[in-house]
């Protein structure tokens, strides 16, 4: 798995920006999130060795690029430079990328021209938080024309409802805030997502608790290093047996 960070920096633009770990990051360091800027790793993919060959190499899992997990790629301010990162996707067929969005609303206006009905080799994360958000995202997500869709639900801050939105999703991912003031998750809400995606045979993975975790009435208090792995150890993550 390679991380490709063309920009970095963000604007807090949803309920689940509120403890958002760039944004803490760069407060430690003393620097503006507010100040999108494009990195040193912005031709990163099309990098290549003295032998003419690609520094990044194919990998075997998908997705092998994650893109902008230190901003977003439809950010406004980066509409100057995301033309060229179309075109050094289309170049590298040979990857597969994934990006996560919580603009999903500009997705029409930041295609290239030749997008079609989609790139094969992109996958497109919806993010949501609540059940406002789901009702607003979701509903434009399902008409744009995206190869390979996926919908994340992280932070996780409220029982939604999205099981009319999981036609052609490929994949839901929840998961709870990582941070001491966060909001808590209670794990009736990751259980009953999962039930949606069972009923619609969609793919499931529960990605992270919460700090904060409700289960069955108690409420529990963790450390960051621990949600992840407690998250599978919990091994209620699903996957719908091919159809033949």
């Amino acid at each position: 798995m390679t991380i490709w960070n063309p920009w970095r920096g963000c604007h807090k633009c949803s309920e689940g920006c509120k403890h958002c770990y760039i944004h803490k990051g760069d407060a430690k360091r003393n620097v503006d999130t507010d100040d999108i800027v494009k990195t040193k790793d912005f031709y990163k993919p099309v990098q290549k060795l003295k032998d003419g060959s690609y520094k990044v190499k194919p990998g075997d899992g998908v997705p092998s690029v994650y893109m902008c997990f230190s901003s977003d790629f439809l950010i406004e301010d980066a509409d100057p430079w995301r033309q060229e990162c179309w075109d050094m996707i289309k170049e590298r067929k040979d990857l597969t990328f994934l990006f996560l969005t919580k603009r999903i609303e500009r997705f029409a206006d930041c295609v290239p021209p030749d997008w079609g009905e989609g790139y094969d080799n992109v996958i497109v994360c919806c993010t949501v938080e609540n059940q406002a958000n789901a009702d607003k995202k979701l509903s434009v997500f399902q008409r744009l024309p995206i190869k390979h869709k996926c919908i994340t639900a992280q932070p996780l801050l409220e029982r939604i409802d999205i099981e009319r939105y999981l036609n052609d999703i490929e994949l839901v991912v929840a998961g709870g805030e990582s941070d001491y003031f966060g909001r808590p998750l209670d794990y009736d809400w990751i259980l009953d997502i999962r039930k949606q995606c069972m009923r619609k045979e969609v793919s499931f993975q529960f990605r992270q608790l919460g700090t904060h975790f409700i289960k069955d009435g108690k409420k529990y208090t963790l450390k960051t290093k621990d949600l992840v792995w407690q998250a599978k150890k919990a091994n209620i993550d699903y996957r719908p047996k091919r159809k033949t």
